[in-house]
């Protein structure tokens, strides 16, 4: 149910082209940005009542940035410079930088599935809305799209990292971030962009679907499936929108499917449904910190943190730190508080005995403490 749940977010983004297109004022992206996230942010807000604390000032504006107010405009500018579906073909890349800042900042492997699940998914993506006319490609347009794609993985996997501030729901974490990126798009599309046009009720119902809905409820549903699922899930669910979009306006607009569109459908499907269960199932096993970032009870089982004390270095500690090692690898199976319990018991034991580790063996030390 949760990824069910989660997956909703790409699914009513993938709506956000024929509501643009249909219903809003044309040439207007980075108004469209700024509607979509501010009022949103600020009602929001005001429910929730509660503002960033501590380093949550910081980690709050960097996630405000990353999701929202860099990547609204670089997304609108790429889908503007780039012909036919480029643009969403960039943004397909996103599992792919995700699993890569997986690797580098949650100590996440890249698995060769999760990898080539992402390429099958551009690969989906490309076939669903490139065109013959798509061969051109605009420089700027690109990096936009790349750049766009990379904020977004960023912002997906420091929210992972972060978490969330105690106390706080995704409601609020939503609300700290629409309100962040509203506030940059906002002068940015005054400036570029000067005034806004007189909205006609159809503009104004457009603009309010794409706050209310589109916005304000798919990021809290996102925020809120990200704290459930892994990083990389999360990505690859993003496949959907591209998908929903081309379904959306078959639907809706009467547009034909091509049986090659057909294909690159259930590629991203595939895709899709391969990448989040290749990452759910990377979950379900015990994580494994680098050595020297610190470790926990329930991670001593990890090859990386079993390295830590080789047999030849366990042959010449003292026997004390020898028992506390032992009486932890016999409950090794067992629930994090019968280990600890197991590794106390072995140290008093060999504390009764007139022991205590010291680092030097102990039949050294009496023999010093003989002569």
């Amino acid at each position: 149910m949760r990824l069910l749940l989660t997956a909703l977010a790409p699914l009513t983004w993938g709506t956000t082209y024929i509501v643009t297109t249909e219903l809003l004022p044309a040439d207007r992206p980075l108004l469209t940005g700024a509607l979509r996230a501010l009022p949103a942010g600020l009602l929001l807000l005001a429910a929730v009542r509660t503002v960033p604390r501590g380093s949550w000032w910081w980690r709050a504006a960097a996630l405000g940035t990353l999701n929202i107010g860099a990547f609204f405009p670089l997304l609108f500018l790429a889908a503007y410079r780039l012909p036919g579906g480029v643009a969403a073909v960039l943004g397909s890349v996103q599992p792919l930088v995700v699993i890569g800042l997986s690797a580098a900042l949650l100590g996440h492997s890249a698995r060769p599935r999760a990898v080539a699940a992402g390429l099958i998914g551009v690969a989906g993506v490309a076939l669903v809305v490139l065109r013959p006319q798509s061969a051109g490609f605009d420089a700027l347009g690109l990096v936009a799209g790349l750049v766009g794609a990379g904020s977004m993985a960023a912002g997906t996997v420091l929210g992972k990292r972060w978490g969330r501030p105690e106390g706080v729901g995704p409601l609020t974490l939503t609300a700290w971030q629409l309100t962040v990126g509203g506030l940059l798009i906002t002068p940015l599309a005054l400036a570029v962009e000067g005034l806004p046009p007189r909205l006609s009720p159809v503009n104004l119902a457009g603009y309010g679907y794409l706050a209310a809905v589109n916005t304000a409820l798919a990021y809290w549903l996102w925020w809120r499936g990200l704290d459930r699922i892994p990083a990389a899930s999360a990505a690859f669910l993003s496949l959907l929108s591209p998908v929903t979009a081309v379904a959306v306006g078959w639907a809706a607009l009467g547009q034909s499917l091509t049986p090659v569109q057909v294909t690159g459908v259930v590629l991203a499907l595939g895709a899709t449904a391969a990448g989040v269960v290749t990452a759910a199932r990377r979950q379900d096993r015990p994580s494994c910190p680098a050595i020297g970032h610190g470790t926990s009870p329930d991670t001593h089982d990890c090859p990386a943190t079993q390295a830590i004390v080789d047999p030849a270095t366990q042959a010449i500690l003292d026997p004390a730190t020898q028992a506390i090692l032992d009486g932890a690898g016999q409950a090794r199976g067992s629930s994090p508080a019968a280990r600890y319990t197991a590794s106390m018991t072995a140290m008093l034991a060999t504390e009764s005995e007139g022991g205590v580790s010291t680092g030097t063996p102990r039949s050294t030390a009496s023999a010093n403490a003989r002569s």
